[in-house]
């Protein structure tokens, strides 16, 4: 049987979709998502708060969703 990783044994990076200033920043684990398919993300800010665990599919349509919000907010 094999366990679940726990978010603070996971290497988080910052989405390049993110404010910058400390706000609306969004993280993942990329390796976690090569090693098992399984894409999960977090608010930055909360860290020990709750996680997204999307599928492949599920991720790209939230980086699509985050690239059209952003556009049409400039």
């Amino acid at each position: 049987m094999s366990s679940m990783p726990e978010a603070r044994e996971m290497r988080w990076v910052s989405s390049s979709y993110s404010d910058g200033q400390g706000g609306n920043c969004v993280e993942w684990a990329p390796e976690h998502a090569v090693a098992t398919g399984e894409f999960r993300v977090r608010d930055s800010k909360v860290v020990d708060g709750p996680e997204l665990s999307l599928s492949r599919a599920g991720f790209a349509g939230l980086v699509e969703f985050a690239r059209r919000e952003g556009a049409e907010s400039r």
